[in-house]
């Protein structure tokens, strides 16, 4: 092992936990675990079921609640008033994010679920495939693209303006994205439950994150509330994360144990659409010959998803036990060793871009 190696390894190790390196793991243990609470106990989905408010299964939805708060109050919004001092680097995301990601996810999972893999799977179900790749679409990363950032050496405070103005972004245009890409589908979804979904799932944590925020860093200072309060809560987003994959795949055995090679089939559209989209932002920042401190964070934050908000919504629009669920749930499964490959090809990359010059402090 070269020293060039060693060193990438050793700042992967610093740079994401061991639950977060070892996520795919921690998922498959999660779909044998449920699956197997489903089939041998069946009476904790029955009970699960009946705790339901507008078709979502309230448990679950404090569950996310948990996963999705702690990214939430990771933001700040004042970073925001940065956002003008690199455009090119904000233009490469948002243009990415939100005018080519969607609907060429949207292409992909109907290429593969219409059309090369209609053979294997029944209509129904591949519209609901569907379905669930178009709501992953639609939400770039909010938190994990930090230590995607880290991985590359990425300008952290240039990577938290990106994101903070991503998610203003998507209070407003997530919902009509989404209604509009299920609609091209002929899946139709009423106005109010999508807009339930933004408001439970994207305006109440996103709120509850940022005044807790003000509060704390008030209180305590902004050292305590990023190193210990953060750190602390950020433990609930994955044993949220666990425990709601437990409770999914408890209602998914059925149709894992009917269709097991399914997972796989669903897997291949949305390692493509990852590839595909980490290809066309790094490129396009490579001709505009972004400094790679901004180009690989760029071009992260759009490759990969907000897979929280995208099972809170199929959850909610489409229920616990859907196809549309389920393929939100394969995006979780098959996320992380991507991600950590695309680190790899950016750090060993990072020649393509401009050399950064590092101007001496004055004394």
């Amino acid at each position: 092992m070269d020293k060039e190696q060693e060193l990438l390894e050793e700042k992967e190790g610093k740079g994401i936990s061991f639950f977060e390196r070892y996520l795919t793991v921690w998922v498959a243990l999660c779909i044998i675990i449920g699956i197997a609470v489903g089939q041998w106990l069946p009476v904790v989905p029955e009970t699960l079921s009946q705790f339901e408010y507008a078709q979502v299964s309230i448990p679950v939805a404090i569950l996310i609640w948990l996963m999705i708060y702690p990214m939430m109050a990771q933001i700040d919004f004042t970073s925001i008033v940065n956002a003008g001092k690199k455009p090119k680097g904000l233009a490469v995301t948002l243009v990415v994010n939100w005018l080519i990601k969607p609907f060429t996810m949207l292409f992909f999972a109907w290429l593969f679920f219409r059309v090369i893999f209609g053979p294997f799977i029944p209509d129904e179900l591949a519209v609901q495939y569907i379905a669930g790749a178009v709501l992953l679409g639609a939400a770039p990363c909010t938190a994990m693209v930090f230590v995607w950032s880290y991985l590359t050496k990425g300008d952290a405070g240039y990577t938290l303006v990106q994101v903070s103005v991503n998610d203003i972004i998507l209070i407003f245009a997530y919902g009509p994205i989404v209604m509009l890409l299920l609609h091209l589908n002929n899946v139709v979804v009423p106005l109010d439950t999508v807009l339930f979904s933004v408001l439970a799932f994207v305006v109440i944590p996103l709120a509850a994150g940022w005044l807790s925020r003000m509060y704390f860093i008030r209180k305590k200072g902004r050292d305590w509330f990023e190193n210990v309060y953060l750190k602390k809560a950020g433990k609930f987003t994955i044993v949220g994360l666990l425990l709601t994959l437990i409770i999914i795949f408890s209602f998914q055995g059925e149709v894992i144990l009917n269709n097991p090679f399914h997972i796989g089939l669903i897997a291949v559209p949305l390692i493509i659409q990852t590839l595909f989209i980490f290809a066309i932002a790094y490129w396009w920042a490579k001709k505009w010959r972004l400094e790679h401190s901004v180009a690989a964070p760029a071009a992260m934050i759009g490759t990969s998803n907000f897979f929280e908000l995208s099972v809170a919504v199929a959850i909610a629009l489409f229920g616990l036990n859907s196809g549309a669920t389920l393929v939100t749930v394969v995006g979780v499964l098959v996320e992380v060793p991507l991600m950590l490959f695309l680190v790899r090809i950016a750090n060993n990359t990072r020649h393509w871009f401009p050399v950064e010059i590092q101007l001496p402090e004055k004394n």
